[in-house]
């Protein structure tokens, strides 16, 4: 649970949903957002204790030339889910300390996590409010067949790999609809209004 001062709200959604235009706009009114996959692999990369777990998780060539070999630790992850949760064991617990420590130096009151796994990665636990960003999913497979250069059907079997957005949107204090219909917007404006309570 958030002991800090600061008002801390979880941005989830699955993929096409647009997490991301809802944290630029974020981003825009002066909010800081962390996104939770770019700062993993940045604490991948660089960060000591979570190098130091993978290789003794997976072996020395984890790393080549202190660089993360992507492809194999990708070929790991998907190879079994015991391994999956592993990674996830020494990855998670670093992401939420980071974010906690990021959180402590921002300047507003209220700041955002991004992640797609909020809830199975249990970030959810210490937000005090989550945020389901949600879309009709023909319009998700069609941004993420864009933005992924994916076939559909590799879209469609992402989708239905990742919690069902019915449920998230059930599970969250707040939805926003980005289903290029309803202006995006005045729905980030009253989410941040309302938070400000």
């Amino acid at each position: 649970m958030n002991t800090m001062s600061k008002v801390l709200v979880g941005i989830t959604g699955g993929i096409g949903s647009g997490k991301s235009v809802v944290s630029k706009i974020l981003k825009i009114i002066g909010y800081p957002v962390y996104d939770s996959d770019t700062e993993a692999r940045r604490l991948n990369e660089q960060d000591p204790d979570v190098k130091q777990q993978l290789m003794a998780a997976f072996g020395e060539d984890i790393y080549a030339d202190g660089n993360l070999n992507k492809p194999k630790l990708a070929s790991l992850i998907f190879q079994s889910d015991e391994n999956r949760l592993l990674v996830n064991s020494i990855v998670h617990p670093a992401v939420k300390r980071d974010f906690l420590q990021w959180a402590e130096r921002q300047q507003t009151d209220i700041v955002f996590l991004e992640a797609a796994i909020l809830y199975e990665s249990g970030f959810n636990e210490f937000m005090n409010k989550v945020v389901a960003v949600t879309a009709p999913e023909d319009v998700r497979v069609q941004r993420a067949m864009k933005r992924d250069n994916a076939t559909e059907q590799q879209v469609v079997n992402r989708i239905h790999s990742q919690m069902n957005q019915d449920e998230l949107a059930r599970m969250a204090d707040y939805v926003v609809v980005n289903d290029n219909c309803l202006p995006l917007l005045p729905q980030v404006e009253a989410l941040v209004n309302n938070l400000k309570q």
